[in-house]
């Protein structure tokens, strides 16, 4: 399905955010989400249906100041 990531059409097979977040290859990393401008917590994610269309936003802390 089409998706939105940080501004950029993608297509992934996943359609829970979860998933999607692996097959994008961020399953390792410490991030925080938004699916359609809401944020999702990470103990929600594997319950986050998508749907084609869905703009998800992925952001990584940054260090330093």
């Amino acid at each position: 399905m089409q998706i939105i990531l940080n501004g950029e059409q993608r297509e992934i097979a996943a359609s829970v955010l979860a998933d999607a977040l692996i097959e994008l290859g961020y399953d390792t990393a410490t991030i925080a989400t938004a699916v359609n401008g809401t944020f999702v917590a990470a103990r929600l994610r594997a319950s986050t249906s998508l749907r084609a269309g869905d703009a998800i936003e992925v952001v990584a802390p940054r260090h330093g100041g």
